[in-house]
């Protein structure tokens, strides 16, 4: 079978969809969207979490009536599309570009969305949401840069633990409300404990993975010069 360089394809279906006869064009772009954007349900829940980041925000900072039940019920919904997608992608066999993109970025907005408010509701300290928001951005970043080299880093216990700690921690912050019981605080503080472990433990990986994956390069440019 023929291997294409996906790196190329969405420039290269841009470019063949602007050269397309005019009658042929429209199918040509739809063609080039549905590659983009398979519609499936792990996409769509995908989707959905990230719609249901605005409606959590403002349920959180208009202070209505059972304002707080309504954002802990759509920050639980958001969660649970959270634990679900990935699942349901590798048992469908669903796993496309758009969810590996999107499904990072959708988990990350949802976690900062809600910690800024709860920051300017004064539920939360401002230095624990920076840790937090670093440590998410600075991991989440890194892992793309890795992945566009071929490297993959795989979820480890103590990062599947800290999104569960996370989720946890900001559920109650926004369930219970204002002012918080010390269980709520001390749940928040380990959070902020297995954010940093975790990070920690992801660099000391990604460096092992990078040192392995320059260990194959030198070892197969090696025997690609042995006559």
């Amino acid at each position: 079978m023929e291997r294409v360089d996906l790196s190329l394809r969405p420039a290269a279906e841009g470019l063949i969809c602007a050269l397309a006869p005019r009658d042929s064009r429209h199918e040509c772009c739809t063609t080039r969207l549905a590659f983009v954007f398979e519609l499936n349900l792990p996409n769509a829940l995908t989707m959905l979490r990230i719609l249901l980041v605005p409606v959590l925000v403002v349920a959180l900072l208009n202070e209505t009536d059972n304002g707080d039940l309504l954002a802990a019920f759509v920050f639980a919904l958001a969660s649970f599309t959270d634990a679900i997608d990935g699942y349901l992608a590798r048992a469908r066999n669903a796993i496309t570009t758009f969810g590996k993109l999107m499904d990072p970025i959708a988990d990350k907005l949802l976690i900062i969305a809600a910690l800024v408010a709860l920051v300017s509701l004064n539920r939360v300290a401002a230095w624990v949401a920076m840790v937090i928001i670093v440590r998410e951005l600075t991991v989440t970043v890194t892992r793309m840069q890795a992945n566009q080299q071929g490297v993959v880093i795989a979820a480890s216990w103590w990062g599947k633990a800290k999104t569960i700690v996370q989720v946890a921690a900001i559920f109650c912050l926004i369930a219970v409300g204002f002012p918080s019981p010390v269980w709520v605080d001390a749940l928040v503080y380990g959070a902020v404990v297995i954010t940093i472990v975790s990070g920690v433990d992801y660099f000391f990986g990604l460096r092992r993975v990078l040192r392995e994956a320059d260990q194959r390069r030198e070892t197969s440019a090696l025997s690609r010069q042995q006559p």
